[in-house]
């Protein structure tokens, strides 16, 4: 028994030492890349300042939609419903969520509505919505704004961000940039 006491106290030291102190400094130093150096992007609009990388609430038509949050956008509860798709409360909620739409883009059918409109992401603070989703609100906009649809459409073609290296994941557009641009487009 003694043999393993102390071999088990320096594995526990060590691993204490690792994952609480180096591997939290070697977050840090990445962090330190990253734009904001990990604090988050903030964005002044509108007299508010605004974290790029949280979702918010737009609903006013004039403005590209935010996807669904499960929190509120409240960052401080992130989380998802947690409730599986057969769930009869979530699949009301995504119903309604397909009706509204439904209701405000008269143009756009059922089967055109992108995934990322009616679903909330697992956090519930995603930024970003699709090409899709930015592109089927384009008539909408360009409606009720006076805007030919054709520079919406360059204009979200220029807001697009593309896959990381051209590979990893879809290219999305945040929205709160997307909608800053739109009230800057003349």
């Amino acid at each position: 028994m003694k043999q393993f006491l102390w071999p088990s106290i320096k594995l526990t030291l060590l691993s204490l030492l690792l994952l609480s102190g180096v591997y939290t400094l070697i977050l840090l130093g990445v962090a330190q890349l990253a734009p904001g150096k990990g604090k988050g992007e903030l964005i002044a609009w509108k007299g508010k300042t605004y974290y790029a990388n949280i979702g918010q609430s737009f609903t006013d038509d004039r403005y590209f939609w935010s996807r669904p949050s499960a929190v509120g956008y409240n960052a401080s509860g992130s989380g998802g419903s947690n409730k599986g798709p057969n769930n009869p409360e979530y699949l009301q909620t995504v119903k309604d969520r397909i009706d509204s739409f439904l209701v405000h883009n008269p143009d756009i059918g059922r089967a055109q509505i992108p995934v990322d409109l009616v679903t909330a992401s697992g956090s519930g603070l995603d930024p970003d919505i699709s090409l899709q989703a930015a592109k089927v609100q384009a008539p909408r906009i360009a409606r009720l704004r006076g805007i030919p649809e054709t520079s919406l459409l360059a204009l979200i073609d220029k807001q697009t961000e593309q896959p990381l290296l051209g590979l990893f994941g879809p290219a999305k557009l945040n929205v709160l940039r997307l909608n800053m641009a739109l009230d800057n487009l003349k």
